[in-house]
């Protein structure tokens, strides 16, 4: 059965109309693996050595210790925004003699084949085999690799559990950011530490290697919460629910912005009630985190902003770039339609601009206590948020003129892989790399001027909006035939 699952997603890979895009994006992709499995064996082989050069005077062991978990735990983060569900049609196989239970397996076994589960054997395992091995014995070294190898699956489940959970109800998520947070706080008030607790876990390991079979334990509880998950709610997204919930949502404060607030309102409601929207905007919403992993102590005294730019920019425009990326894609199954309504398509590209510019806004607001640090986050975010809205906007709606890519709303986001392509990759570099072309000239003369620039540029986008609305309408008008026609090809 498993080989029948492979070869139907091979045949279905070739016979797509975007396979030339997609086999050069992971070309690309795969060469960057490379180099990063590349560098992860140099790291692990040489670990002893990197530690003893940056960290002299400290004991080896007690360092690798405390790293262990903290690179879990950061990697859990980046897998929830990073790390895909497996893609499956699982409806075509829902009315076959198919037990649920086999595709819920290929699903599960399919999941371990990600690079998140490749990288830490590379990092860990050398040094645990070169040094543990040798210092404390064979039977601490397998118990090292055995506990490493259980977080890594525990993540691996982990993060598709939650994922999951929060396609279906997007409030689940509010409880997980703020736990992250939370411990994020304590970490930065150095009332927890997670090496800390990493070294005594691991110290437990080296005293007590029996100690160690707790983890593929939890490892293992997390596979089985995951598959019952699954065979649970296998196609509960794909049945169509016969009762419609009714909504009596308004949005008053849209009516002054005419037509296009109206246009802007009615999306805020496909959102709502759609879970792959609504899924999308959620993971704007784990960025957040990112003020305590960069925004350091060292960087604000020294104004260093140019550290501080990269989280910036992706915490107040999050959700431009993730829902952005698939902007006509959302109206795919009445974008037929759209070309023959008597709304103008400047009024849609205005409605566009202003649910971005909301969303934008609502992120600021939110990531603002991060000034409770230093009034300096603050001008840092501020400049963000004008660059996003200004200039981020017209980046992002410019790449989604050329993503053909349907997106089913109905399908949900597990097992759903649909609307990515080459253009959504390729749409992340100038919308991340434009800034520090702006910033850094003026930051040779002063950092405050770097950031007063960059803001400024995005407040010159704001009010020559118009003159850029115009720009996209004659660049989608080139398109739109080829976006119908991608629309048009579900599959």
């Amino acid at each position: 059965m498993l080989s029948t699952f492979l070869n139907h997603q091979w045949l279905a890979f070739w016979r797509s109309r975007g396979k030339a895009g997609t086999i050069a994006a992971q070309l690309i992709l795969g060469f960057v693996l490379l180099y990063i499995i590349g560098v992860s064996i140099l790291v692990g082989l040489e670990m002893q050595e990197i530690i003893e050069k940056l960290l002299p005077g400290k004991s080896v062991m007690l360092v690798f210790n405390g790293m262990i978990l903290y690179y879990f735990a950061i990697e859990l983060i980046i897998r929830l925004q990073m790390q895909e569900l497996p893609t499956l049609a699982v409806v075509p196989y829902l009315h076959l003699n198919i037990h649920k239970r086999k595709l819920v397996n290929f699903l599960n076994l399919r999941a371990l084949f990600s690079a998140f589960n490749i990288l830490p054997l590379f990092v860990f395992f050398p040094f645990c085999i070169l040094h543990i091995g040798s210092n404390e014995g064979s039977l601490v070294c397998c118990m090292y690799l055995l506990t490493i190898l259980s977080f890594t699956i525990f993540n691996n489940y982990a993060a598709l559990y939650f994922k999951r959970i929060s396609a279906q109800n997007i409030w689940v998520v509010l409880p997980g950011l703020a736990i992250i947070v939370a411990i994020g706080l304590l970490e930065y008030l150095k009332v927890f530490s997670i090496a800390a607790f990493s070294n005594i876990i691991f110290h437990e390991i080296t005293v007590l290697p029996p100690v160690a079979i707790v983890f593929p334990i939890l490892a293992g509880i997390m596979f089985f919460i995951n598959a019952r998950f699954l065979r649970n709610n296998l196609y509960i997204e794909e049945l169509k629910s016969g009762e419609q919930k009714k909504s009596s949502t308004d949005y008053p404060f849209l009516d002054r912005f005419g037509t296009a607030g109206t246009l802007a309102a009615m999306e805020i409601k496909l959102i709502l009630r759609n879970k792959r929207p609504r899924a999308t905007v959620a993971k704007g919403l784990i960025f957040l985190i990112y003020g305590f992993m960069f925004y350091k102590p060292r960087f604000i005294a020294s104004a260093q902003f140019h550290m501080m730019l990269f989280p910036a920019i992706f915490m107040s425009g999050s959700t431009i770039l993730l829902y952005g990326q698939f902007m006509f894609g959302w109206q795919g199954a009445e974008f037929d339609g759209l070309l023959s309504n008597k709304v103008s398509i400047k009024t849609f590209f205005k409605a566009k601009f202003l649910l971005l510019t909301i969303s934008a806004t609502l992120l600021t607001i939110l990531i603002s206590f991060y000034g409770l640090m230093s009034w300096k986050i603050l001008a840092v975010q501020f400049a963000a948020y004008f660059y996003n809205i200004g200039a981020g906007t017209v980046i992002v709606l410019y790449f989604a003129t050329s993503n053909y890519k349907f997106v089913d709303l109905s399908k949900g986001t597990s097992f759903n892989w649909q609307g990515v392509g080459a253009s959504t990759m390729i749409m992340a570099l100038p919308l991340l790399i434009a800034p520090y072309v702006i910033y850094y000239p003026f930051s040779l003369i002063s950092p405050y001027l770097g950031l007063a620039a960059l803001g400024l540029i995005g407040i010159v986008g704001i009010f020559t909006r118009n003159f850029w609305t115009d720009f996209l309408v004659r660049e989608f008008n080139k398109r739109k035939y080829k976006i119908a026609a991608g629309f048009r090809e579900r599959s």
